[in-house]
């Protein structure tokens, strides 16, 4: 489980680098050059690739739905918020992705029906995606 984690770590350290790839300290419009050569390598490559690996260890426990046995996990839970991050960020490439990894969207589906998920979903609480967090559209970045 804790592998399932840490890569889905790599893969937001991922994400969060098409939009900075230079560097934290610089802003957005001082490296749009370099996001736009990063972000198409990422929608290319290592979009389908991680999704692509958490497709194979879904289809590990056909049974289940779910990323490590017959529950949801942590691990799902963070899959969840990835898949729907990316959806905002890179909509059109997310989409693309998710034809070939169909197991993947159906968790995010199950995790957003569990009672209190939902819940906080149609809550205030819920934050929304913005240009100030991980998960960033630009649609200059997405094809």
């Amino acid at each position: 489980m804790n592998q399932l984690q840490l890569t889905l770590a790599d893969f937001v350290a991922e994400i969060h680098d098409t939009h900075h790839p230079l560097g934290v300290t610089l802003y957005y419009a001082d490296q749009r050059e370099a996001a736009a050569q990063r972000a198409e390598v990422f929608r290319a490559q290592r979009l389908p690739k991680f999704l692509g690996y958490f497709e194979r260890v879904l289809a590990d426990y056909p049974d289940s739905g779910w990323l490590a046995g017959d529950a949801c996990t942590y691990a799902d839970l963070s899959l969840f918020q990835v898949v729907e991050g990316l959806r905002y960020a890179f909509p059109e490439a997310t989409a693309r992705v998710e034809r070939d990894t169909p197991r993947v969207a159906l968790l995010r589906d199950r995790v957003a029906e569990l009672p209190a998920i939902a819940a906080y979903l149609d809550s205030d609480r819920r934050l929304a995606f913005s240009t100030d967090g991980i998960f960033r559209h630009y649609p200059e970045l997405d094809d």
